[in-house]
């Protein structure tokens, strides 16, 4: 019997000490907060919803009310020949990306709210096109969503790239749960994939699905607003915003369903539930998810060494509290949380900038530049 006590404690003990280490070694490695001050680059912009950096390092900023804007010089430019925007609740002029090659073939993408089309209202389109002179030229548009809406909530509207040159975006599901997000045949509640002129991927994963839109990539997810490639892996990651509680970070999988609206950490918001299920054979976890809902929107992850320990971090914009947040990850998990601009307001989108600063699109002021102390 002692001998079995003896055996137990050294068990519990081991135990102990690797429970010990393991934490030990996630303090080690976590980054301790930058000093950091911020300046306001941008001013007088009311809802700055997309920033790209051109290669010469000035600015185009998507005004949701319509306008492109090219910041220069300290100066900014209306850009002349934006599409026809479709502007309702939260759809207006969106996301914009610039091609991986856009220094040899000039192409720049958006994603907007558009009338065109069937029914009454709008819905999500994508388009590209060049920059010459201050207007848009050589426009085409590659996807619109269908049918239209007069629904103002969901477009969804963030637009990637992956190694391969393959054109991600996001649609939300218009406010229409399971019936668009799950429904294969019907727009809305997806991730697509498409060659970047708009053509069908010969491998997307739902070719042979009868009646089923051959762009989509992904299905069951609710409005993702955050869409980018982790440069680490190459793979692409979104965020989504989830009812009240169960904002969502996911990796994107070819053909994977993320489960809106059979499953979900979230209730609604008159704080009935809908359902009680959290994971579920078949559907796609998410790698991290928030309760309460911060309302994400914008997603980077930091390759700067202007930050000392945020490198590999990820930041994630909050609509609802009005910061930033950053992530700390280790294998693709969150360790920490940081809060970062706090009460500067609702922050829209957030970039790494080719200088390696952080800029931050913030509703009712601009963009703001993230500057660490010395």
């Amino acid at each position: 019997m002692k001998q079995l006590h003896l055996i137990l404690t050294f068990i519990l003990l081991s135990f102990y000490s690797c429970a010990q280490q393991s934490e030990s070694s996630v303090k080690a490695e976590d980054p301790t907060t930058v000093n950091y001050t911020t300046e306001l680059v941008v001013p007088d912009i009311s809802i700055p919803w997309g920033i790209a950096f051109l290669p010469d390092g000035s600015m185009l900023i998507t005004e949701k009310a319509g306008e492109l804007i090219h910041f220069k010089n300290g100066k900014k430019t209306l850009i002349e020949g934006v599409p026809e925007i479709y502007v309702r609740g939260q759809g207006g002029f969106m996301g914009i990306k610039l091609h991986p090659n856009y220094e040899t073939n000039g192409w720049i993408y958006f994603a907007y709210a558009s009338a065109e089309g069937e029914g009454e209202g709008g819905n999500t389109a994508i388009m590209r096109a060049k920059l010459n002179n201050n207007k848009l030229t050589d426009k085409e548009v590659l996807y619109k969503a269908s049918p239209n809406s007069k629904r103002g909530q969901h477009f969804g509207a963030r637009i990637e790239f992956d190694n391969e040159g393959y054109l991600y975006f996001s649609i939300g599901e218009r406010g229409e749960g399971s019936a668009n997000a799950q429904d294969l045949t019907r727009d809305c509640g997806k991730i697509y994939r498409l060659h970047d002129d708009g053509r069908i991927p010969k491998d997307n994963p739902f070719l042979n699905v009868p009646n089923a839109k051959t762009a989509i990539y992904t299905y069951g997810n609710r409005n993702p607003q955050g869409l980018i490639k982790n440069p680490y892996t190459g793979d692409i990651w979104s965020h989504e915003h989830g009812p009240k509680g169960g904002d969502e970070i996911n990796i994107i999988k070819k053909g994977a369903n993320y489960g809106w609206q059979i499953v979900s950490y979230g209730i609604n918001y008159n704080g009935t539930s809908f359902t009680d299920i959290t994971e579920k054979e078949g559907i796609e976890p998410p790698i991290f998810y928030w309760v309460p809902s911060i309302a994400p929107s914008g997603m980077a992850f930091v390759t700067s060494n202007k930050y000392p320990g945020w490198k590999g971090n990820l930041l994630v914009g909050s609509l609802k509290f009005a910061y930033l947040e950053r992530l700390v990850l280790e294998n693709e998990k969150v360790v920490k949380r940081e809060k970062l601009i706090e009460k500067t307001g609702r922050v829209r989108d957030v970039v790494q900038g080719p200088d390696g600063y952080i800029y931050v699109a913030v509703e009712g002021k601009g963009i703001v530049k993230i500057v660490p102390k010395n």
